[in-house]
């Protein structure tokens, strides 16, 4: 299949570091009007993963939509990726993913097995959560892009927001970051191989099992990290909560290889777009520059950044440690008192 269709060579952007800046995305949604309804436990006025609506006392919708171009050449594991990246939402937000649609866009030229290997990813990746692809709509486009739009279930009283983190709280991630750097590199030729394979296979790997895990301590809130990178999304879950987050800049997992390649300046456009967003409100020390660079680099089908209480931190990184693809406690939770909302240590 790959022999048939490069998809990369087919897109200006490669999975979520197509995304709109957090920056431009604030400015565009400034001043829209948002229609109160009390039912709507979380709106897009939040800046959080998805959105969720109560239906009654004991159940919530839990509703997201994320597409992409593609960030593999090879259809199946982009439709397994852009799946496992539109899924995620609703982990973090502490649900469990009941229906999905397709999203699809293809141009003309592509062909018919490289589509329906695209939707057989996502097929096998949905049902692999346990939930159901219900439908969808395609549209002809010169760029191919996939996702999915997810409804999940979650108790109304048991949603995890990314503004709910409390001072005391320890920060755990599920996955290494680097991707994005990594990815770039192939596009030069120059990731080895077996990295390449690494960083897709963990691109594809639910974030259910993190799930699982962390609903069973007092979880106070949960982000996935995805397009804003790192310390973005660790910025929304900082102004959220209205605390300041410290990260240990040596537990956070970035392969070697990816260091490497940011001291070559091998880095995407969206670590910029990151960089400028979260920069102005991050202390970063004496933390190398490179170092810096992975944590704005933005990541596809990223990990959850958990926010625990401390007396759970212990009991819940040991479970991550036998499920996730990379259990990291990366940092602490603090008041905050003015300045800079992030520091790196």
């Amino acid at each position: 299949m790959e022999q048939e269709i490069k998809l990369t060579k087919l897109a200006n952007c490669a999975g979520c570091g197509a995304k709109v800046g957090a920056g431009v995305l604030a400015q565009l949604l400034e001043g829209l009007p948002v229609h109160r309804d009390p039912n709507l436990l979380v709106g897009f006025d939040k800046s959080d993963d998805a959105a969720v609506y109560r239906v009654s006392d004991e159940l919530a919708l839990v509703q997201t939509v994320d597409f992409f171009p593609p960030i593999a050449d090879d259809p199946y594991l982009f439709g397994q990726i852009a799946a496992a990246n539109a899924l995620s939402d609703v982990y973090a937000m502490g649900g469990e993913p009941k229906t999905a649609l397709n999203l699809l866009c293809v141009p003309k030229s592509m062909p018919d097995r490289a589509v329906q290997e695209i939707l057989r990813g996502g097929y096998d990746k949905v049902y692999e959560a346990g939930a159901v692809i219900a439908g969808g709509h395609s549209i002809l486009d010169e760029e191919p892009k996939y996702g999915l739009c997810v409804t999940g279930f979650v108790h109304p009283d048991k949603v995890l927001t990314n503004a709910g983190a409390q001072p005391g709280d320890t920060l755990l991630l599920t996955k290494p970051l680097g991707a994005g750097i990594l990815t770039t590199a192939a596009k030069a030729d120059l990731c080895p191989e077996d990295v390449l394979a690494g960083v897709f296979a963990r691109m594809a790997t639910l974030n259910k099992a993190a799930r699982d895990e962390m609903v069973q301590y007092r979880v106070h809130a949960c982000t996935d990290v995805t397009g804003f990178g790192l310390l973005g999304h660790a910025l929304e879950l900082a102004q959220g909560g209205d605390v300041h987050l410290t990260i240990d800049t040596g537990a956070v997992d970035i392969p070697s290889e990816a260091l490497e390649f940011a001291r070559m300046g091998l880095l995407p456009e969206g670590m910029y777009r990151n960089r400028r967003y979260a920069e102005p409100f991050v202390d970063p020390g004496d933390t190398p520059l490179e170092v810096q660079d992975a944590l704005y680099d933005p990541q596809t089908s990223g990990g959850l950044l958990i926010a625990v209480h401390p007396e759970d931190a212990d009991a819940l990184f040991a479970a991550l440690q036998k499920t996730v693809p990379s259990a990291q406690r990366v940092g602490t939770v603090e008041s905050y008192s003015g300045g800079a909302r992030i520091s790196l240590r």
